[in-house]
């Protein structure tokens, strides 16, 4: 029978994992429904049913419990480009992997998708949610040197590869500041609807920011 791996507090990773989503996802609630200023650490563990003390334990500041519902969009753009086989161009990959996980279990519901949509926005006008996000977008760019780096056959630290890296991951972070936005103030998102045209969008802005370096396949 698997078992879960345990940290040093005794409590395993896998549940800590989930522990702090579900203080990430209560965070987000209550910040967009009455604002970051007037949503207290008490408050968020009353609505998750933990003590404030737990509540700090995990977080270092009442900001930071967005962390998690933001960053998991993150690491599952990450796993699918890290998945792409290098025979294969980025356009396909990405119609092929996002659809794929559409119509499978998805790793991120539409709730947390909407949750982080609403907290991204957010960050427009809270510095601290603001540091939340660039956070994950900084993620973003390290893990993009790695798998860049690999298509080019370089190292991660390599100046070009380094370059790339920041300008996928900023076309990156400006369409989903750009969807979320739109999609929040119900707006026309046509363009962007489906996993077909959100992946044609995704790899022509990446081809585009990296001069052609990054989307196509590789021998």
């Amino acid at each position: 029978m698997a078992t879960e791996k345990r940290s040093g507090g005794g409590m395993s990773e896998q549940r800590r994992e989930r522990l702090q989503l579900e203080i990430s996802r209560e965070a987000a609630r209550l910040f967009w429904e009455q604002g970051v200023a007037a949503t207290s650490g008490d408050q968020i563990a009353e609505a998750v049913g933990l003590s404030t003390r737990t509540i700090w334990r995990h977080f270092r500041s009442k900001e930071s419990c967005t962390e998690p519902i933001i960053v998991q969009g993150v690491v599952t753009m990450m796993s699918v480009l890290r998945s792409r086989p290098r025979q294969r161009s980025l356009e396909d990959h990405l119609v092929t992997e996002l659809g794929r996980l559409r119509h499978e279990r998805p790793p991120v519901d539409l709730a947390d998708e909407m949750l982080a949509m609403r907290m991204i926005r957010l960050a427009d006008t809270e510095p601290p949610l603001r540091t939340a996000w660039l956070m994950a977008c900084d993620q973003v760019e390290r893990e993009m040197c790695v798998i860049i780096g690999d298509r080019l056959q370089c190292p991660a630290g390599d100046l070009e590869v380094r370059m790339h890296a920041a300008a996928a991951a900023a076309v990156v972070r400006v369409l989903d500041e750009h969807i979320g936005a739109a999609w929040i103030a119900d707006a026309d998102i046509t363009e962007f609807t489906g996993a077909t045209a959100l992946s044609r969008h995704l790899a022509r802005a990446i081809r585009t920011a990296t001069g052609g370096a990054v989307g196509d396949p590789v021998a």
